[in-house]
């Protein structure tokens, strides 16, 4: 399976409300266009009044930014269809999603790169809000050995494999220049670490069996200027 692809939902569920037939549990691999869009049912669920029981499949597709008939297929993968006039319990729909997500687990989460945008995703609450910890921070610059980023004390870099142990990390998060990503991916890898989330702006190797997500930040501004200037959304 590719990772950058395809998402195993039977490999992050773990428990389901009984009674309901889920993509999850038969082992289907969820297209990655799919995951994205339960990622965003999720987050508007979370704007959602906390009095609110239900809700409709037009007033959450809109939230999302999608449209109802598109909600509704995705949601029936995993085995909740809404009911007729009434919408969806938010509750239980809100447990579906985050047990799909592979969200109802804790994920302790080992951050390599101190810089400004390593503290900033440090400090970043939706991570705690479902279930991402900071468990240890690294960095090769001497300068921020020692500092406190959100009660973590800053590692130097050649402590990856110690903290991946201590904590147990079953997940990290990358923000290190190019030329650094690929040795310390390997690094975490022979740590244990198997799930890695990049802000390295190159792509780097990794053996079967180990999953790497890359956000590419300047890809994406140079992909807004393109669209800028072909909208005609860019000042003269």
């Amino acid at each position: 399976m590719n990772p950058d692809s395809e998402y195993d939902a039977a490999a992050h569920l773990e428990l389901f409300p009984s009674g309901h037939s889920t993509a999850a549990s038969a082992n289907t691999v969820l297209p990655e266009a799919t995951v994205r869009r339960l990622t965003s049912y999720l987050r508007a669920l979370d704007l959602v009044n906390e009095e609110q029981a239900t809700v409709s499949s037009q007033e959450l597709a809109e939230a999302a930014g999608t449209n109802s008939a598109t909600l509704r297929k995705d949601l029936s993968l995993m085995g909740t269809y809404g009911r007729r006039g009434v919408g969806y319990e938010v509750k239980l729909l809100r447990e579906l999603l985050e047990n799909t997500l592979g969200l109802n687990r804790e994920w302790r989460v080992m951050l390599v790169g101190a810089g400004n945008l390593g503290r900033a995703l440090a400090g970043y609450a939706g991570f705690s809000s479902h279930g991402f910890r900071f468990v240890g921070v690294v960095d090769n610059n001497p300068d921020l050995v020692g500092m406190k980023i959100h009660d973590l004390e800053v590692s130097s870099s050649d402590k990856i494999s110690a903290i991946v142990a201590e904590h147990r990390a079953n997940l990290a998060v990358v923000t290190v220049p190019g030329a650094a990503a690929q040795h310390v991916v390997d690094e975490l890898v022979e740590a244990g670490v198997r799930n890695i989330l990049s802000f390295a702006p190159v792509r780097v190797t990794v053996p079967a069996g180990v999953t790497v997500r890359r956000v590419d930040v300047a890809r994406e501004i140079q992909m807004l200027a393109y669209f800028a200037v072909a909208g005609g959304g860019m000042d003269k």
